[in-house]
């Protein structure tokens, strides 16, 4: 299916709905709340609940240092 469906000048276009992979849930992918993966999940918390983590937290986490006086080798 292509083409505006609804009420207002655009309406909705059914090139921008997509279905949630973790909850089914019908939704318009360009205001999905899943920064990295809009295409996939319908917001934040599917994506966390799916995947046990966010992309987002993940590319923001920071590695936890080194004990001091361990010796590598």
């Amino acid at each position: 299916m292509d083409g505006a469906i609804g009420p207002g000048g655009a309406g909705m276009n059914l090139e921008h709905i997509k279905t949630c992979v973790r909850c089914g849930l019908r939704y318009d992918w360009r205001r999905s709340s899943s920064a990295s993966l809009k295409m996939t999940y319908c917001n934040h918390l599917c994506e966390a609940a799916d995947l046990g983590f966010t992309i987002e937290a993940l590319l923001h986490a920071e590695p936890e240092p080194e004990e001091a006086g361990t010796a590598s080798g």
